[in-house]
């Protein structure tokens, strides 16, 4: 696998780009990256043996009914990041339909319906959520919960805080997880992080997670691919994937 300061996919005008350009800003400048790669961060750590898929939050609340620019979508809901989600919810199919012919476990991490003695500090940061109609919760339906996936409630960030993800993935052997949904900056982030401090390996499709700003999408992808998780695209994902079900491992690379 490429390290971190290596190229990694072409852009849509034909310029190489990193990972975490996809869907960002390109606000990450040369000196930045010299920075992390002169002090050794980035450095891949590969998949493990037994992968499993987080869908975190993707709801309607999330993208909205159908793909509109951010401005429209959030008149419908004002929590949606608009039709980048829709963008990534494709490539979240494409990962779910590998997980499942695999037979690998997926997982839901989600906000359930807020009642009033849910508001707490995220109520009190982001008062719109308290306000969202039942059907905002509902998973869209593109890559919604099948018979034998777990679905694991929140009320913060991580899908670990207060919920028993941990002993699912324990119970499951499982040592990877490849992080989907949204936001970058919110529940994916804490998520990854709180992966890695449990020492699971963490891989994160740019594009198959989602953020209202593509300044933080972009500036949070760069920070875990430094970090916390292998950042790549599903593209680059997928064949490593393949390898994994053929019976490889990349571990020890």
């Amino acid at each position: 696998m490429p390290t971190a300061d290596a190229p990694q996919s072409a852009g849509t005008a034909g310029v190489v780009d990193q990972p975490w350009t996809v869907g960002g800003a390109g606000v990450i400048d040369e000196t930045t990256r010299r920075r992390y790669e002169l002090a050794g961060f980035g450095r891949p750590a590969g998949l493990g043996r037994r992968p499993a898929l987080l869908i975190i939050d993707v709801q309607y609340r999330t993208i909205g009914t159908r793909p509109l620019p951010f401005e429209e979508a959030t008149a419908e809901f004002t929590t949606s990041c608009g039709d980048v989600g829709w963008d990534a919810v494709g490539r979240i199919g494409t990962l779910l339909g590998v997980f499942r012919e695999a037979g690998w476990p997926v997982l839901y991490p989600h906000v359930a319906p807020k009642r009033s003695y849910d508001a707490g500090r995220l109520g009190a940061k982001v008062p719109g959520i308290m306000n969202i109609p039942e059907h905002g919760y509902d998973f869209v339906t593109e890559v919604a919960p099948a018979e034998g996936d777990v679905l694991l409630p929140k009320r913060h960030p991580s899908a670990f805080f207060g919920t028993p993800l941990t002993s699912y993935l324990v119970e499951a052997g499982v040592d990877t997880l490849v992080v989907t949904g949204c936001t970058t900056s919110g529940c994916v982030r804490s998520s990854v992080a709180d992966a890695f401090s449990l020492n699971f390996r963490v891989a994160v499709p740019s594009d198959a997670v989602y953020d209202r700003s593509p300044v933080v999408h972009e500036v949070n992808l760069f920070d875990m691919a430094q970090k916390y998780a292998d950042v790549c695209t599903t593209e680059q994902l997928l064949p490593r994937l393949a390898a994994l079900r053929a019976g490889g491992t990349e571990e020890g690379r």
